[in-house]
């Protein structure tokens, strides 16, 4: 198993120093969900929600949880991401809203926070938005599914 980057040989938080590294495109993708009521889903579907349109409200958010990672997460280097795209769809089978974050740069440090924490963040702005009527909705199965670039290369859950 593979040391903790982020922890030094005294035990100290560390950031990790990538200026050694080299540049090269990276890119991360997370999933998650949030599941709710289906009069919730119904309500998110229909457009009549009280505070707005969730779904594009979310997805906002969920971009600017990105963007905003390192003022969140201690330790993570501040980014440059030259794109990040963030999907919501509704699955009426499963009474969930699936969100699918994909982050990208060219740098020496990848973007598997950043597209994790987008996920979070969108996830969260549904709760919230939805929270009046439907205290009980669970966000779950959060996780990295893709990542490139970097001497690690490409990693697929499974």
């Amino acid at each position: 198993m593979a040391d903790l980057t982020h922890i030094d040989e005294n035990g100290n938080a560390v950031m990790v120093d990538v200026s050694d590294k080299s540049e090269t495109e990276r890119t991360a993708t997370a999933r998650g969900s949030i599941e709710m009521q289906p009069e919730t889903m119904a309500l998110i579907q229909s457009g009549n929600v009280k505070k707005g349109d969730v779904l594009s409200i979310a997805q906002l958010a969920g971009i600017m949880g990105a963007k905003r990672t390192p003022d969140l997460i201690p330790l993570c280097h501040p980014l440059n991401l030259s794109s990040v795209k963030v999907q919501l769809s509704c699955d009426t089978q499963r009474n969930a809203v699936d969100i699918t974050a994909t982050c990208k740069l060219t740098g020496q440090t990848g973007v598997e926070m950043e597209a994790l924490t987008a996920v979070s963040v969108a996830a969260l702005t549904v709760y919230d938005m939805c929270k009046a009527v439907d205290k009980g909705m669970r966000i779950v199965n959060i996780r990295l599914t893709h990542k490139a670039g970097g001497k690690s290369g490409i990693f697929e859950a499974d």
